[in-house]
């Protein structure tokens, strides 16, 4: 291979990563910015969804607890509506752990791949 060919050859390939440059940063405005709205959304649902679920479960173990009161179980339903917000909160832990995290900026990430692999194949 003469030394013309490389020199054509490393230019053009310098030329399109360039190209591909301006892109990428294009592409990485567009996914950050997809991926910003959609991580508020999805808080913004968890945090009402959270709150909601601890209002609701409160005032029901308040409601058995205060059915409850008068009678010889009294210490038993308290100690049930303990042991019950202990397994909610297990389950809960177990559940965050078990979740994977969301693949954010994959389409960029897809894209160099591509490109590297394309350049791979141009210098070879």
């Amino acid at each position: 291979m003469s030394v013309r060919s490389k020199i054509t050859k490393w230019r053009n390939v310098s030329a399109f990563c360039v190209e591909r440059a301006t892109d990428y940063g294009e592409l990485f405005g567009i996914e950050l910015e997809e991926t910003r709205q959609r991580l508020v959304r999805e808080l913004s649902a968890l945090v009402v969804l959270a709150v909601a679920a601890l209002f609701t479960l409160s005032f029901v173990c308040i409601a058995v607890i205060a059915t409850a009161w008068g009678t010889p179980y009294f210490l038993q339903v308290v100690w049930g509506v303990a042991g019950m917000w202990l397994a909610v909160s297990v389950v809960a832990l177990l559940v965050v752990r078990s979740q994977t995290p969301g693949q954010s900026l994959q389409i960029l990430q897809t894209e160099i791949r591509r490109d590297l692999d394309t350049l791979r194949e141009a210098l070879k």
